[in-house]
């Protein structure tokens, strides 16, 4: 009876930590702190304590060198950022929203005369779109966000927290 007890109770435990463990995910990567984008290698780095997790292929906006600095450039920000919330419902499968512009940006903006834009997110696919998703990340399609496939996104969605730190590099 104590051992069947025991037993249950570590069971028990074992599946709460499981469901509530920020480590414990069905990815098996557990949670990234930080996440690295390189635009001129088309690629996405997911980061834990310094060390790559993961790496994905990545789409941008038409114009991606350089960076963002008016809306509707087509550029991808670069700087660092905060990936602030997540957006279940997005148009293009899920998204994070990443956290441009920031205090500098709108400083450059106003200096500028311009808008500098914004709702620059990290999404999975267009749905409309004809091509299949493997094609589809061959392109720079977006209007400056920075896609991956859905299945990816799946991926990137469970190890990634609201807070955490995106770098974006040249």
């Amino acid at each position: 009876m104590r051992a069947t007890l025991l037993s249950t109770l570590t069971s028990l435990t074992v599946t709460i930590a499981a469901l509530v463990s920020p480590v414990l995910h069905a990815s098996g990567m557990g949670k990234v702190d930080l996440v690295v984008i390189t635009k001129s290698e088309s690629s996405m780095a997911l980061l834990r304590d310094g060390k790559i997790i993961k790496q994905y292929r990545i789409a941008m906006g038409d114009l991606p060198a350089g960076h963002k600095l008016k809306e509707g450039d087509q550029r991808t920000p670069q700087g660092r950022y905060t990936l602030d919330y997540k957006k279940p419902d997005s148009a293009y499968y899920k998204s994070i929203h990443i956290s441009y512009p920031n205090e500098e940006d709108k400083l450059r903006a106003k200096a500028l005369g311009i808008r500098p834009g914004g709702m620059i997110m990290i999404h999975g696919q267009n749905p409309k779109s004809p091509l299949p998703p493997e094609q589809a990340q061959q392109y720079n399609w977006t209007d400056g966000c920075i896609a991956i496939t859905n299945a990816e996104m799946d991926e990137v969605w469970k190890v990634v927290d609201e807070g955490t730190p995106i770098e974006i590099w040249p």
